[in-house]
């Protein structure tokens, strides 16, 4: 494979993660308006173009560093617009989620994002892998999107749902701990003249 093709953007795993950003506005527009039954299928199609463009990037060895940028801030914005709306009690029934959740999942995010900025700026850190904790964080955040507009969509309560609100904040407060320290064993270790 040569250079220019490895870094292009238009590949079909680069497209599948701009579709889901440009479907963001979508999901918004139809939550808004009140058609969650929509909304949700714009939502859950958008999540499946992630599993179709990590599947793409590695059958048909298309990683690219911009897809490797692309790929997470879509899936960060999709689930970020997501909370948010969902976290607006106009807008839904009978589920909201609680506003308290919606500001840990966001500032976790926020932390992350500028521990990394300022890791790379330090210590010229590029690489952050991905924690166990943070996956099942993210796991966990996902479901409970998906569960919020599905019961929303067919009008159906369900009060265990704040059960799993209680496990998505011990998670995200978790992996934003697990994260912090990771960042805190980088920057203590002397660096290398």
């Amino acid at each position: 494979m040569r250079i220019e093709e490895k870094n292009s953007l238009l590949n079909l795993p680069n497209i599948l993660s701009l579709l889901r950003i440009l479907l963001i506005p979508v999901f918004l527009a139809l939550m808004i308006r009140g058609k969650i039954m929509a909304a949700s299928a714009v939502f859950f199609f958008a999540g499946f173009t992630d599993v179709l463009d990590g599947a793409a990037a590695r059958l048909l060895h298309q990683k690219t560093k911009i897809g490797a940028l692309l790929d997470p801030a879509g899936d960060k914005l999709l689930m970020t617009s997501a909370f948010i709306v969902l976290a607006i009690p106009s807008l839904n029934s009978p589920h909201i989620i609680p506003l308290w959740l919606t500001i840990a999942v966001i500032s976790r995010d926020l932390f992350i994002v500028s521990s990394a900025f300022a890791l790379y700026k330090l210590r010229g850190q590029k690489t952050f892998l991905p924690s166990f904790w943070g996956k099942s964080s993210t796991v966990c955040q996902f479901i409970v999107l998906v569960l919020v507009l599905f019961f929303n969509s067919f009008q159906i309560s369900f009060p265990y749902l704040r059960l799993l609100y209680f496990l998505t904040l011990a998670l995200t407060l978790l992996s934003g701990a697990h994260y912090f320290y990771i960042g805190f064993k980088i920057i203590s270790v002397p660096k290398k003249s």
